[in-house]
């Protein structure tokens, strides 16, 4: 019989100075929960889930494939649930191997982009062209649907800023005062004026900071009250110049 030696290897011990990445504070996890929750629209939704559980995944070169209706059924689709359709499920999936380690105090800070709406997917050429086609009826119904729950969420917030929704600055201003908690409606109105190429804006050393050459994905400035009234005041004085 043959005796198989096991080589024996001690598991890592890290201390908290060594370990790959720190944890991040209860408040500031709570808050990346917050971030990443979207609102799920009413319209046909029973309806909408079961077409999407029957969708077959299309791989197209290994690391994005499609995952999307068939014409047909799309085409049978309401607006109402064709806007359903697009808030719940993007057509366009990614695969990303590598985990990014958690954000350090997320909750003090301004970003300037928003997170991923939908995990490792994103908008198909036809969804984003249903959106800004529809551009009017898409800002309607997250005006409604906002007004019904008082939150803004991540799906609805990629969409204004995927149809230049400009003409909601002032709702998302009264939204966001309420609580004046979710900090991702600030970086809204600043995804809005750098569209819009807003001087006052585009000039300002919070531009530079979070979209200038040094910048990355995860920019921020801190958020305070003197950087949360500039913003609402530029971008207030940025919608008062559109009319």
């Amino acid at each position: 019989m043959a005796v198989v030696a096991v080589l024996m290897i001690p598991a890592l011990a890290f201390s908290q100075e060594e370990l790959p990445w720190k944890e991040a504070s209860a408040s500031s996890q709570a808050y990346h929960k917050y971030r990443q929750k979207s609102t799920i629209p009413p319209y046909g939704l029973a309806k909408i889930k079961k077409l999407i559980d029957g969708i077959v995944y299309l791989e197209n070169d290994g690391s994005n494939g499609i995952s999307g209706l068939s014409n047909k059924a799309y085409m049978a689709l309401s607006l109402r649930e064709k806007f359903t359709y697009h808030m719940i499920h993007a057509e366009i999936s990614s695969q990303n191997c590598d985990v990014s380690p958690p954000i350090l105090e997320e909750d003090k800070k301004i970003f300037g982009n928003l997170p991923d709406a939908f995990d490792e997917a994103a908008w198909s050429e036809r969804q984003e062209n249903f959106l800004q086609s529809n551009r009017d009826s898409v800002l309607a119904l997250i005006k409604a649907s906002v007004s019904r729950t008082n939150r803004v969420g991540l799906n609805y917030k990629a969409a204004i800023v995927q149809v230049n929704g400009r003409a909601l600055i002032p709702f998302l201003i009264e939204t966001y005062k309420r609580d004046q908690k979710d900090y991702d409606i600030l970086t809204v109105l600043m995804l809005l004026m750098k569209k819009g190429e807003y001087k006052p804006f585009m000039t300002s050393a919070s531009f530079v900071k979070l979209y200038g050459s040094k910048s990355t994905y995860l920019s921020f400035i801190d958020y305070n009250k003197a950087n949360e009234e500039l913003i609402i005041n530029r971008a207030t004085a940025f919608y008062n110049g559109l009319k």
